[in-house]
């Protein structure tokens, strides 16, 4: 059973998200703690492959209140847990489709953090106009259709 932490605000408005895939992260202790806190921030964070490796750049976690020493940068690189045949597959489909790697929610499946990755396009300026439009037509149906006009 999933239960949702954090989400991007920002992944689905600026990407097209093609599929999705869930990876794992390298954490300390005080950071989970501080995750368990809800002190999450996922705002502005992109996914890169440098060596055969994948990192996740640019994810806020609060200092733990608690942790003085034991504490670690808010905004360090994490890196994330992928087989390899998956972190193959995403470096050639990157290369290849030009597709970004965004990071979509952030969860615990039992006592574990999971990360989920978005795989898509970058929208352009119209298309986020066009999908405004769209959400904004919807809700004017649901209201006129619930009497709320």
């Amino acid at each position: 059973m999933k239960k949702l932490i954090a989400k991007n605000p920002t992944a689905l408005h600026n990407y097209t998200i093609n599929s999705t895939l869930e990876a794992g992260i390298v954490l300390t202790g005080t950071e989970i703690k501080s995750i368990r806190n809800g002190k999450v921030n996922l705002k502005d964070t992109y996914v890169t492959i440098k060596k055969g490796e994948a990192f996740l750049y640019g994810m806020h976690i609060a200092p733990y209140e608690f942790g003085n020493i034991f504490n670690k940068d808010p905004l360090r690189n994490r890196k994330l847990l992928l087989h390899r045949r998956e972190i193959f597959k995403l470096h050639s489909m990157i290369k290849e489709k030009s597709v970004s790697l965004v990071p979509v929610s952030l969860y615990f499946v039992g006592n574990k953090v999971k990360l989920e990755i978005g795989i898509g396009k970058g929208k352009k300026l119209y298309d986020k106009r066009q999908d405004m439009a769209k959400k904004d037509a919807k809700r004017k149906m649901e209201r006129a259709l619930k009497g709320g006009y």
